[in-house]
């Protein structure tokens, strides 16, 4: 008789994974350690991530980072006006050999999608990837198709330049569970870019430390950690006064809730607990609910950001005490 593998991995198993892919990311991107464990924790809360910030910084290398250090199967797609919403779902079509409609898989049947300067693609377009980040399905032409377990997407944008680009609804927005700012590297860092990036070849390099079948092992472990009823009530309070302060118009939804739980269980399983506690939740906060506020008209001539709205949030909220 033979044992599955498909049974769950422990928390030392799961822990241990997580700092193998952690290293093999950050030989690629140097000096953002917190970026590159916030990414992983997506994948294993089995979010979405959103690569918000400037050209250059090493946002598709990041997201490429990320796929080359799982064994699994990866599409990218270049996301421009043209860009069909056929082109992300797939099409029906007419096979004359057989005489019937077959259906062809467009570039979401992946474990990984990376989807460059999402932004510049037209609203429908961008739609076309409402119902596989939240359902991990695919309906075309009446026909449901279910997506590969893990399922990620990770898409880039920049904000700067506003140029033939189409903003991402709210409804888009609070789909992804992170939205991330690598930011411009030290000096000591760029250093390195120059002495060793210069070729490309540090990515290259990359080979994969885990698999698919390994990664849905460690997401079934992560929802199995402990959330004590006190930190998930931290989780709603939190949630919840970003709904009620003044300055914001449009506060984080009940998703924002589940991202917050869900990333925390990941952040303590990848520190080696079975259990959550607050601190989990404070460090996601703000990648988590930021980029779900919308402010109103007085927040920005006040020149308050979201970020330091949830950060006055997690200042504010009392933080429960007492042990598990």
């Amino acid at each position: 008789m033979t044992t599955e593998r498909s049974a769950d991995a422990s928390i030392d198993e799961l822990a241990s994974t997580f700092a193998d892919v952690e290293r093999n990311v950050a030989q690629a991107i140097e000096g953002k350690p917190d970026v590159v464990r916030l990414g992983l924790v997506t994948l294993l809360s089995e979010g979405h991530l959103l690569l918000e910030d400037v050209p250059g910084v090493g946002k598709t290398l990041l997201a490429k980072a990320i796929a080359r250090s799982v064994s699994c199967s990866v599409r990218r797609v270049q996301f421009t006006p043209d860009l069909l919403p056929s082109d992300i779902t797939g099409v029906t079509i007419y096979n004359q050999d057989r005489g019937d409609f077959e259906f062809k898989p467009g570039a979401v049947f992946a474990n990984i999608l990376l989807g460059d300067e999402i932004n510049r693609a037209g609203p429908k377009t961008q739609s076309a990837l409402l119902e596989a980040m939240e359902e991990r399905t695919v309906t075309v032409d009446g026909t449901t198709h279910g997506l590969a377990t893990p399922f990620m997407v990770i898409a880039t944008q920049n904000p700067v330049e506003l140029d033939g680009t189409y903003p991402l609804p709210e409804a888009q927005r609070d789909r992804f569970m992170v939205r991330l700012s690598i930011g411009y590297p030290s000096a000591e860092s760029e250093l390195d870019v120059l002495e060793h990036h210069g070729d490309g070849a540090r990515l290259e390099k990359l080979s994969p430390v885990t698999d698919a079948q390994r990664v849905a092992e460690l997401i079934r472990t992560v929802t199995g950690i402990y959330a004590a009823p006190e930190v998930r009530r931290y989780i709603v309070s939190l949630v919840r006064a970003t709904r009620e302060d003044p300055s914001v118009e449009l506060g984080a939804s009940p998703r924002a809730s589940l991202a917050l739980l869900r990333g925390a269980r990941a952040l303590a399983g990848a520190g080696r607990r079975d259990y959550v506690i607050p601190d989990d939740v404070k460090a996601l906060a703000e990648p988590v609910l930021a980029h779900r506020l919308m402010l109103a008209p007085q927040a920005y001539l006040e020149g308050r950001s979201a970020s330091d709205i949830v950060a006055a949030v997690v200042s504010t909220v009392p933080v429960p005490r007492g042990r598990r």
